[in-house]
């Protein structure tokens, strides 16, 4: 029994839903929250990653990177208070997967499917989910889950209590094992309604932070449209009470009725968030032939002769000669989508892959005057510090390169990228 009891109290902690840190609001003795503290979770969220960041399906690309952290602390420093007690710092992150989802781990780490960022129309849809994601974060709820787990736990203790007693009676094994099964099934009832009213929490922040943020809150609404064509004729046609997450449909329906009295309000994409999704439809299947589909894919969008497609599929097209060593090539594609982006403020997105060429080309001293320029004119992008210490040290130019990654490591402990590029600065010396 004891060897039973624990299996039931652990088995629903292995698959407990995702979320993360604590409310600026006062505890008031909600045990719930106490079976995980934010330490805790933040440790948690930190093992969590070490595995995720050695996965092959982790996108470590510094643009992706650096774009879905700009985007997301946006959708933070709207809502301070989402960090939570503990004021944790939010990191997002992207992985290799074709299938629409995000999901929050804990200490305040999100992550985004590949898939999805496709699968976004908009920057309103992209910030929908994120916000939705911060949102679980906010609302601690894998805290809370845990503390619901603890109460799960004792119902079904108690249920296999009473089994073993009506087994030993005359009462018989078949009510014996009616009265274990049913314990379970309230304990796994009683998971499944916090799962769905996490969701719903989840939206209501997450709604509350795209108004505040200057989104367009039908955002939300109109990619929970595509999920559910996405889905058609599997997640809706399973009971509700069946289903971890509320239907969409209904999901649908508690939104639209929240931005019903909101006035519409439209927002101008960044145009880096289209070019960030060529990107990620390259790294999402960088095979040979995963290339070429996407390149397929990019020619077919030049010809809607559009200003914005032209320049994205021209970048697109360029960052794909670039990861098959067709460096001249994509240095001619580049200057093409550079001169469809004219008069749009000139991205990063051109200036990293620029330089990227650079370097691929063994062009230490062109590289590094670029970077250079780069680094004065986005002082606080941390992919174009990485590349202006990547010349520095193609450039042969060691000393100066171990003194500015010695200043960097020192600034930023925790940033992996800085660490392996001081190591193969030493290593040149």
């Amino acid at each position: 029994f004891a060897a039973l009891a624990l299996t039931a109290a652990t088995l629903p902690l292995a698959v407990a839903p995702t979320m993360g840190v604590a409310q600026t609001l006062p505890t008031l003795g909600d045990t719930e929250r106490e079976g995980l503290s934010p330490l805790m979770e933040r440790k948690l969220g930190e093992q969590i990653m070490r595995d995720i960041r050695r996965d092959p399906d982790y996108l470590d690309d510094g643009p992706v990177l650096e774009y879905l952290n700009n985007f997301g602390s946006n959708l933070v420093s709207v809502r301070p208070d989402v960090r939570g007690e503990a004021g944790y710092d939010f990191f997002f992150f992207a992985v290799r997967d074709p299938v629409l989802n995000a999901f929050a781990l804990p200490g305040g780490f999100i992550a985004v499917h590949s898939g999805l960022m496709l699968a976004a129309q908009s920057e309103s849809e992209l910030a929908s989910v994120l916000a939705h994601e911060i949102g679980h974060v906010a609302q601690r709820h894998i805290a809370r889950m845990i503390g619901q787990q603890k109460q799960n736990s004792m119902i079904q203790l108690a249920s296999i209590v009473l089994g073993a007693l009506a087994g030993v009676s005359k009462v018989g094994g078949d009510a014996a094992m009616a009265t274990m099964m049913g314990g379970t099934g309230v304990a796994i009832q009683r998971q499944l309604n916090f799962s769905r009213d996490a969701e719903r929490e989840a939206d209501r922040v997450g709604l509350q932070i795209l108004r505040d943020g200057g989104f367009d809150t039908s955002g939300m609404v109109a990619f929970f449209g595509r999920l559910q064509s996405a889905s058609r004729g599997l997640g809706d046609s399973v009971p509700p009470y069946l289903l971890t997450h509320p239907l969409t449909t209904e999901r649908i329906a508690d939104i639209q009725a929240r931005i019903r009295d909101q006035r519409y309000k439209q927002r101008a994409d960044n145009p880096d968030f289209q070019l960030i999704r060529a990107r990620v439809r390259l790294l999402q299947n960088n095979t040979a032939q995963g290339i070429r589909d996407a390149q397929a894919y990019f020619e077919s969008q030049l010809r809607q002769n559009t200003k914005m497609q032209i320049m994205v599929s021209k970048y697109g097209l360029a960052y794909a000669a670039y990861l098959q060593r067709s460096y001249d090539k994509a240095e001619s594609l580049l200057q093409e989508a550079r001169a469809a982006s004219q008069p749009m403020v000139p991205s990063i997105l051109f200036t990293n892959l620029d330089i990227d060429i650079k370097l691929a080309r063994k062009q230490g001293a062109q590289a590094l005057k670029e970077a250079d320029a780069a680094r004065k004119q986005f002082p606080l992008s941390r992919v174009v510090a990485h590349q202006y210490a990547d010349s520095l040290i193609e450039g042969q130019r060691y000393d100066v390169a171990v003194t500015y990654l010695r200043d960097q490591a020192q600034l930023y402990r925790q940033e992996v990228a800085v660490q392996d590029l001081l190591a193969k600065a030493y290593a040149a010396q």
